[in-house]
């Protein structure tokens, strides 16, 4: 972060005193006699603070205060004056000043601002940058046809405040979608609160909706805000909504229609205002067809229907999933980004992938773990036609487990076993070979159960 300070006075005294200061605190310190000249700089120069005289010869420090905010708004300024009144200052601050100081200076009290001012430009950057990140990892990727298609309903429907159903298999992407229409609303800036319908027990569905009241039952502690209570002005998100019993259904209706619920133990009627985003993985005509979904819950939340495409009918997207993929595992295992070669990607292409873009992106990272060199080629790609997810010369079932943590246990443990024949049980080699702390191999092999393999 640039720390650039202009300090603007017509007496050269304080401009000295006070910028072998703040140099001496690591500043970069620039200098003015007049408004004219601090405009001048500013334009140049762009400091990231301003610290400002008010009585000037030409335009005063006011005037060059409000050309300063109008032109810059990003750039903070402090106010300087010898003959500082309160209704000066109340007017600077108005205008858009950070603060206010009286001479002769404090030159302590000076530097804490100063730094303070640098600490909160630092934390808007972190802060923009943050945004910038989530932004990204909220965006759909992709430029086929079905994604195009869904980004172009996505900014039609997310400035609005209508609810909307989010269709869609296992993995495609619904929570996705869900905050990309709650990031591009009008409620942005207010909470997005997930509740995985499905994870919640039934006799727990009221209390985790609604909250409770100290004492309202065995183990009700404290008071507890519910999900519509902490997602009051923003959005609730209802994941895989159609996994709820048929009394939780009946319960949301309820607070849908009527926009205001009790906490349990309550007596007191608690008003909400929230944006309804529900998902689903299972055609819901269906399920009211069978009895498992109510029909006028079914009606209250399909008011725009979305629905997100398999990556079947999106294979064209496989390239740039895989590319995005690999740079974020590769930073997250290696120091050098990994690639793909284009036999690689062509078999990548051919898998009509079930499990969606959820099982590419574990099949990728997995890729990143397991496979040493830098390039990731065609013989590095197991079979990926359905019934046939192995990896040749080890023999263990690529997507037996239904738990990605297992899963990256069994191969981790499948790898170590294959470096260790290697290098005939070597420790020292094995561990070098593959990168890790002899000390940190030890313990694998003592988690994993490989105690009874030669050590050298």
């Amino acid at each position: 972060m640039q720390k650039t300070v202009l300090i603007v006075d017509d007496e050269k005294s304080i401009c000295q005193s006070l910028g072998s200061i703040l140099t001496d605190e690591g500043y970069e310190v620039l200098t003015a006699a007049s408004g004219e000249e601090a405009l001048k700089v500013v334009k140049e120069e762009l400091p990231s603070l301003v610290i400002l005289d008010i009585w000037l010869p030409g335009i005063d420090g006011i005037e060059t205060l409000k050309t300063i905010k109008a032109q810059y708004p990003q750039i903070r300024v402090i106010m300087i004056s010898g003959h500082g009144t309160i209704e000066t200052a109340v007017k600077a601050t108005k205008l858009g000043a950070f603060d206010f100081f009286e001479k002769p200076l404090s030159m302590e009290k000076v530097i804490l601002i100063v730094n303070h001012v640098f600490e909160l430009i630092n934390l808007e950057e972190e802060n923009k940058l943050l945004k910038q990140k989530i932004s990204q990892d909220y965006e759909l990727t992709g430029n086929s046809a079905p994604i195009l298609e869904l980004k172009e309903m996505i900014s039609i429907v997310a400035p609005t405040n209508a609810w909307i159903l989010i269709m869609g298999e296992n993995g495609t992407g619904k929570e996705l979608v869900a905050r990309s229409i709650h990031r591009l609303s009008k409620r942005v800036y207010k909470p997005f609160v997930e509740v995985n319908c499905a994870a919640i027990p039934e006799d727990l569905i009221e209390s985790e909706l609604f909250g409770h009241e100290k004492g309202s039952f065995t183990g009700a502690t404290e008071k507890k805000r519910g999900k519509f209570d902490l997602a009051h002005e923003g959005t609730i998100f209802l994941d895989e909504v159609a996994d709820m019993s048929l009394k939780a259904q009946a319960k949301i209706l309820r607070i849908l229609q009527e926009k205001k619920f009790e906490r349990v133990g309550g007596n007191t009627f608690i008003p909400t205002d929230v944006r309804v985003l529900a998902a689903t993985n299972k055609d819901l005509e269906l399920e009211m067809e069978a009895g498992r979904f109510r029909q006028d819950l079914y009606y209250r939340l399909n008011v725009i229907p979305l629905r997100v495409p398999p990556l079947r009918e999106r294979k064209e997207d496989i390239p740039v999933l895989t590319n995005w993929f690999l740079k974020e595992f590769s930073l997250k295992e290696h120091e050098d980004e990994k690639t793909i070669a284009d036999d690689a990607l062509a078999k990548l292409m051919e898998h009509d992938w079930p499990g969606n873009v959820r099982e590419l992106k574990n099949f990728i990272e997995r890729l990143v773990i397991m496979i040493p060199q830098d390039v990731i080629a065609a013989k590095d790609i197991p079979l990926l036609t359905e019934g046939s997810h192995e990896i040749p010369e080890a023999g263990l079932p690529l997507f037996a487990s239904d738990s990605f943590r297992t899963a990256k246990m069994d191969f981790e443990k499948e790898y170590i076993i294959k470096k260790l024949k290697e290098f005939d049980g070597n420790i020292s080699k094995t561990a070098e070979s593959i990168g890790l702390e002899r000390s940190n191999l030890h313990r694998k092999i003592k988690r994993y159960g490989l105690d009874d393999t030669p050590k050298q």
